[in-house]
């Protein structure tokens, strides 16, 4: 909440609107008041609220904390500025009373808002977590410390020192978990963020991680449980994992859509 209040001055003084990205408002409240001194007493609902009142918009994707398979919505405090986006939204999603939403979404959303304050929910979320985050800590899985709220993230880089960068460890470890348990994860790291200089070889992203995101309501302990034992088994064969090539992709965001080919083992140790 302070570094958001220094932004809202920053932001006031120099007349730049300052636009919050909620799609983890609940999750980031919880955090608030159980580290952030002087808000020990506020509810979740009410960090939000505050946190709000420091912004000129609002977007969210609320397939997170809005707890909905479906929609997001933008919200401002300038009327010109949102009516010209609502004339946008007529011509691209559809009026506002819907845009581009069925209505059972839309009722859906609404709910989702009101129940994702709610303070059994939030704990239970957080603690399952870190659940599965110090676990696969003492496993020896190079797990980013200290666990968040959404998502545990592993290192690959470090889980598989003998891939290099321009093999893509993420992806490999990705590929692996799906193969092993069917567990589904998505690579953060050179092929999400990698580029390419002048000559065509790769800029590595900054680090080379893997994100096991958890889906709102859905997993129980035992299902955590068997993600833990999958780890398990991938720590006694990690050695022998090999990294990929892309053989296809788009010019942007070709995480979604990328095309790989496993490289042979004599391949890696060259």
């Amino acid at each position: 909440m302070k570094n958001a209040r220094l932004v809202s001055e920053i932001c006031k003084a120099n007349g730049i609107l300052m636009i919050l990205d909620g799609c983890r408002i609940a999750e980031n409240a919880y955090f608030i008041k159980h580290y952030e001194k002087g808000l020990e007493t506020y509810s979740y609902r009410d960090i939000a609220v505050e946190m709000c009142s420091l912004a000129d918009g609002f977007v969210m994707s609320a397939k997170k904390d809005g707890m909905v398979n479906m929609g997001g919505f933008l919200a401002l405090r300038d009327e010109k500025l949102a009516a010209a986006c609502k004339n946008l939204l007529i011509i691209t999603e559809g009026f506002t009373t819907y845009g581009g939403l069925s209505g059972r979404d839309m009722e859906a959303l609404a709910v989702g808002l009101v129940e994702v304050f709610d303070a059994d929910y939030l704990h239970y979320r957080i603690v399952s977590t870190t659940y599965l985050g110090e676990h696969l800590h003492q496993l020896g899985v190079p797990v980013i410390l200290p666990v968040g709220g959404h998502a545990v993230y592993i290192d690959a880089a470090k889980m598989f020192p003998h891939i290099p960068v321009n093999e893509y460890p993420g992806q490999a470890l990705v590929c692996e978990l799906y193969k092993a348990g069917g567990i589904r994860s998505v690579e953060v790291g050179s092929v999400m963020f990698g580029k390419y200089d002048a000559q065509g070889s790769l800029i590595p992203a900054a680090n080379e991680l893997v994100r096991l995101a958890l889906p709102r309501r859905v997993y129980t302990q035992s299902h955590l449980d068997y993600v833990i034992e999958v780890f398990e088994y991938l720590m006694q064969i990690k050695s022998k994992v090999n990294g990929f090539i892309i053989t296809k992709e788009t010019k942007f965001l070709r995480h979604f859509t990328a095309h790989f080919t496993p490289l042979e083992r004599h391949l890696v140790s060259q």
